[in-house]
């Protein structure tokens, strides 16, 4: 019964904090998420299209935008800034005009801040793209995983769960495969919990990708 709850939702106040800072009355307040959505969707769309960098990962860890009566905030925490800051203003210029664009906002400023992740693969979004890129590539969902659990092991986090569910393997039903290396406390509200899900199309149809990445003294 106590596991139906998002990780990050069941922490708000805690160990977490929202992703959008903005206030709105109650009759504007859903306008307001789906700007938000489609702000988050263009940033993906654009950096999906112009952006993957060798490994085919985009590296967004986290968009957090923060709105004011004349000024759009829009931080992207990005894992891998090089392909993204080369030729910046031209690129965060085309970037601003498409958000412009979709919101069709004329009183309101865009800004776009870029700030750099040290340990890209200790994110959970991150980490996730890199399993979807493997499993696309018909690589074994096993090894995916144990790879990403190298990888953030790299970066010394105190536990980390990863869970796939979905037609594993091309077989005809579906199963749920996790693995886990270390402690994730999700019941403990104060451990600080990172966690996403991820959907990703393979030839054998959709699969669901779910991580746990538990930070221990932050």
């Amino acid at each position: 019964m106590g596991q139906k709850i998002n990780p990050l939702g069941f922490r708000l106040g805690t160990t977490q904090s929202h992703h959008s800072l903005w206030f709105a009355q109650p009759k504007k307040y859903s306008q307001g998420l789906q700007e938000d959505q489609k702000i988050r969707k263009c940033i993906k769309n654009y950096v999906q299209k112009n952006m993957k960098n060798f490994s085919g990962v985009e590296g967004i860890a986290r968009i957090e935008i923060q709105k004011r009566i004349d000024v759009i905030q829009v931080i992207i925490w990005i894992g891998f800034p090089k392909f993204l800051i080369e030729g910046k203003p031209k690129k965060l210029e085309e970037l601003q005009r498409n958000i412009q664009k979709e919101l069709n906002c004329v009183n309101q400023k865009i800004n776009i801040d870029i700030p750099r992740i040290g340990n890209p693969y200790r994110h959970p979004n991150i980490l996730a793209e890199f399993i979807a890129e493997q499993l696309k590539n018909r690589v074994s969902f096993r090894k995916a995983m144990k790879k990403a659990i190298e990888l953030t092991e790299e970066t010394d986090p105190s536990g980390i769960q990863i869970k796939i569910r979905g037609r594993l393997g091309g077989k005809e039903m579906a199963r749920v495969e996790w693995i886990r290396e270390g402690r994730v406390p999700l019941q403990t509200i104060r451990a600080k919990i990172d966690y996403c899900s991820y959907t990703v199309r393979t030839i054998h149809g959709v699969l669901g990708i779910k991580i746990w990445i538990f930070v221990d003294g932050e």
